[in-house]
């Protein structure tokens, strides 16, 4: 039993969560939230009419900011979240719709509570250091 605790321990968010299809289907969920939740229709305004580029980037992104493979960085670079996201005005109710989707979209993975609290919390720690307004 000591061992499989540790074994959980050593894990990344990433193998935690359960891996590539769990991060895409994460990308894709929140995406759908976005684009169909009105609330969130001033978050949805920034993005562009095809939203497929964005789910790959996120997917990208998240899969390495998880421990995974660092997908966006080798077809990117660095990802210069706060530089590439200067041309969008993001104020607090932009990173709060952005969150309200990304917290209904955790909210319905199969996982721990914990885990998801401690993705949520370092969710919001990177969409709060988005804000530029």
């Amino acid at each position: 039993m000591e061992d499989a605790l540790s074994a959980v321990d050593e894990m990344t968010p990433y193998q935690l969560l359960g891996g590539e299809g769990v991060v895409r289907w994460l990308c894709n969920r929140f995406y759908d939230i976005m684009d169909s939740e009105p609330a969130a229709a001033p978050l949805r305004a920034m993005h562009p009419a095809d939203l497929a580029g964005s789910r790959q980037k996120l997917f990208m992104f998240l899969s390495g900011w998880l421990g995974g493979p660092s997908l966006y960085i080798e077809a990117f670079g660095h990802p210069r979240l706060r530089m590439r996201h200067l041309p969008f005005a993001i104020d607090e109710a932009a990173r709060d719709q952005w969150m309200a989707c990304m917290r209904t979209a955790v909210g319905e993975l199969v996982v721990e509570d914990e885990v998801k609290d401690k993705l949520l919390a370092a969710l919001y720690q990177t969409a709060d250091f988005m804000r530029n307004t």
